[in-house]
């Protein structure tokens, strides 16, 4: 339809047009601002307003004087009248029909909230608070109480936001549009928190498109209602200030960090089988982790999503933590408790695609707005979601503040960036003909690289304590060396080498190892070459891959045994550790999201053992410098044995400066060897810190009687030891 005219200053109040009319009572003006509201005229002030239901409408002023009776222009609620003002100012109605009275506050008669500096760094990509602006907030405009609405939403003819709070009906908040911005974007007076809303959105050909939840959302319904909710300000009182300024302060590289992977709507669950609360997670879990020695914990993703069995993973809500745990503040309140006691919080976090629910980002405004329009670029095959279109800096600016944000407002210590690997590539999971090469005919996409570059730039230069860590499983160079270097600027990254080489090694019968010995050696050719993190993460206990326990070669005995000597091999391994919950007592069910882990097993004593070996790990690795302050440099990592391949036995030595060395040995074979030599490089009396086939872990109850001596010999300082079987042992000199 025609677009209705605008009128101009010193308008009178007959001058509204029929057309203009018609349009704001079908909800299709393109600026009812110009219309509704209060607007001065040559001989003073008039008042226009749309009340659906009203037979009579007085104006009145915020303390309730009455400043003027409106005229009813149309019997469907189209009222004006010339009101008495000295200046222009918010007005109330007091609408009026036989059986009702109510008040209305009218939103026409505010100005604008943002700025043209907003409107300047929003089109820049620049704004590092969006998240401030954008969204639903809740602030006192002009004397009045309410919640600020924006929504980028360029190329729509007309957005509305609709609710609760005015029935769902399009016509009664259009929101004020700014052209220079693409910003869309209404103070909505006494408006509460707690309440459900969306844009409703008429593209540019004039039609309806399905109600869309706020990108910007703080909070959503809990599923299956997909509307964004109005929330107040994050109010957490915050006792971390120790916690934020140690990780501050120090090298991450040379901390020991040791992660507990958590899926929270499985981990446990109360007796009728429903998800825990956060303040019931906190109860439980981070006692837990305290007692097992990890220092991390990190959430599969928490943010909003539509799918369960998503795992988080195709989130339609980047900044609203689920409704399946409780309200928002139940997450800050968590982080809280984890800082109170030592334990980093880190969210899995997923910039690389978005779902294509219908209520989410996918063509959002009636275009590719986030994503790209051509699907050879903005479609996902493998997960059927939508790309991010990471050469709109709109786009970008919504991604970078959501890391932002996450850091700022739940003082996250870290994020791990999902599917990075997705993102580096043009032709990731695509055949020839169904991608398009960039710029210079490669399949980099430049434009992910500058977005990952920006991101972990403008994310540690606001929060030098986070970490982020990337998951990347190919050989992309500098993945996490600095940006001013050529890096991607990651702080870590996922070792999915290790992971994929030492799973594939233990599935073996302990008879064939000797033939693949290099699966355990060659991953130490580029140990160094990024801060690895070495993960057993979920991906490798879903879809029919088993848990870890069933992956392990042998009868029952052996199985426990090589994930015991397996735990002990990566825990003196160089890198970060990373374990998925369940696997730290050796669950034999593959992991479901549907169900609690099964916790019953601790009542057995293999199980209990294997949780005993893990929390022992964690408090070996967090005490000795030598096992995690040189993790991500060749420097602390010295060869003892490499090439024993007849008898599957490794060992190495893990220094670092001025501390007592760790000799690390691993027999992945069941033979039990005796007067096993092996070169160590000072005299004197070692002593066995740990050795994974102690009784009270379930083992055989082998070993070296705690002490082993090193002395001089052929030309060296050498031992000899008992290596138990299928074991791992830790040695460290007592002098």
């Amino acid at each position: 339809m025609k677009k209705p005219k605008r009128p101009a200053d010193g308008t009178s109040l007959r001058d509204i047009s029929a057309e203009d009319i018609a349009a704001i009572l079908a909800g299709t003006h393109s600026d009812p601002f110009a219309v509704l509201g209060v607007h001065r005229t040559d001989d003073g002030f008039v008042a226009r307003c749309f009340i659906l239901g009203a037979e009579a409408v007085s104006a009145t002023a915020l303390d309730g004087t009455i400043i003027g009776e409106l005229d009813c222009l149309d019997s469907a609620g189209f009222f004006a009248g010339e009101v008495k003002l000295s200046k222009q100012q918010p007005v109330r109605y007091r609408a009026r029909r036989a059986d009702a009275e109510w008040a209305v506050t009218d939103p026409y008669s505010f100005g604008p909230v943002l700025g043209p500096m907003d409107d300047y760094f929003a089109r820049q990509g620049t704004h590092l608070r969006l998240f401030d602006k954008m969204g639903a907030h809740p602030i006192k405009h002009e004397g009045v109480q309410g919640f600020h609405f924006a929504v980028w939403a360029p190329n729509a003819q007309r957005v509305s936001v609709v609710g609760d709070f005015n029935n769902w009906d399009g016509r009664r908040h259009v929101m004020r549009f700014r052209s220079d911005s693409g910003i869309w974007e209404i103070f909505a007076p006494d408006v509460p928190a707690g309440v459900a809303y969306k844009f409703e959105i008429r593209g540019q050909d004039g039609v309806l498109l399905p109600l869309k939840a706020d990108p910007f959302a703080r909070r959503s319904e809990l599923r299956p209602k997909t509307a964004s909710v109005t929330a107040n300000e994050l109010n957490q009182v915050w006792e971390d200030a120790a916690h934020r300024e140690h990780w501050a302060s120090v090298d991450q590289r040379r901390q020991p960090i040791s992660i507990y992977e958590v899926h929270a709507g499985s981990w446990q669950r109360r007796d009728d089988g429903s998800m825990l609360s956060w303040d019931e997670l906190a109860s439980r879990l981070i006692p837990y982790c305290v007692d097992m020695g990890f220092t991390h914990i990190e959430f599969l993703p928490i943010t909003e999503h539509p799918y369960d069995p998503s795992w988080g993973y195709q989130t339609t809500g980047l900044y609203a933590p689920t409704a399946r745990f409780g309200e928002p503040e139940g997450f800050a309140r968590f982080v809280n408790g984890c800082h109170k006691v030592g334990i980093g919080v880190i969210l899995d976090w997923v910039p690389a695609h978005f779902p294509t629910d219908e209520h989410g980002l996918r063509w959002f405004d009636g275009t590719a707005l986030y994503e790209h329009e051509d699907p050879r670029k903005g479609f996902h095959p493998d997960w059927n979601t939508a790309i991010y279109n990471f050469g709109r800096t709109e786009v970008l600016a919504y991604l970078q503040n959501n890391a932002l944000f996450w850091a700022e407002k739940y003082h996250l210590d870290g994020l791990r960036v999902d599917a990075v690997a997705s993102m580096l590539y043009l032709d990731y999971s695509r055949k020839h003909g169904e991608w398009i090469p960039n710029e210079y005919g490669g399949n980099e996409n430049l434009e992910a690289v500058r977005f990952l570059q920006s991101m972990n730039s403008r994310v540690y230069g606001a929060h030098p304590g986070i970490m982020t860590i990337a998951e990347e499983s190919t050989s992309w160079p500098k993945v996490s060396q600095p940006v001013h270097e050529g890096g991607l600027g990651f702080g870590f990254k996922w070792n999915m080498g290790f992971m994929h080489d030492t799973l594939s090694y233990l599935a073996r019968e302990a008879v064939h190892r000797k033939y693949h010995h290099n699966e355990l050696t060659f991953g130490l050719i580029y140990a160094f070459s990024e801060n690895f993190v070495l993960p057993l993460s979920h991906d490798e206990v879903v879809h029919g891959k088993g848990s870890l326990i069933a992956k392990m070669a042998g009868d029952d005995w052996q199985k426990f045994a090589n994930l015991r000597a397996y735990y002990a091999f990566m825990w003196g391994y160089p890198g970060k550790k990373l374990l998925f919950m369940g696997q730290e007592f050796a669950q034999w069910s593959e992991w479901s999201e549907e169900r609690a882990l099964d916790w019953n097993l601790l009542q057995y004593r293999m199980h209990e053992g294997m949780r005993r070996l893990v929390r022992d790990l964690n408090f070996t690795y967090r005490s000795k410098p030598a096992l995690h302050a040189r993790d991500c440099e060749g420097e602390g990592f010295e060869w003892l044995v490499v090439d024993d391949f007849e008898n599957s036995v490794f060992a190495w030595l893990r220094k670092a400066p001025g501390e007592k060395p760790v000799a690390v040995i691993t027999n992945f074979t069941p033979v039990y060897r005796e007067n096993y030599t092996l070169r160590l490089p000072a005299e004197g009396r070692w002593r066995e810190v740990l050795n994974t086939d102690a009784d009270i872990y379930g083992g055989s109850g082998k070993g070296n009687g705690g002490r082993v001596q090193a002395v001089s010999a052929g030309g060296g300082i050498q031992a000899t030891i008992t290596l138990p079987p299928l074991a791992t042992i830790m040695l460290e000199p007592e002098f």
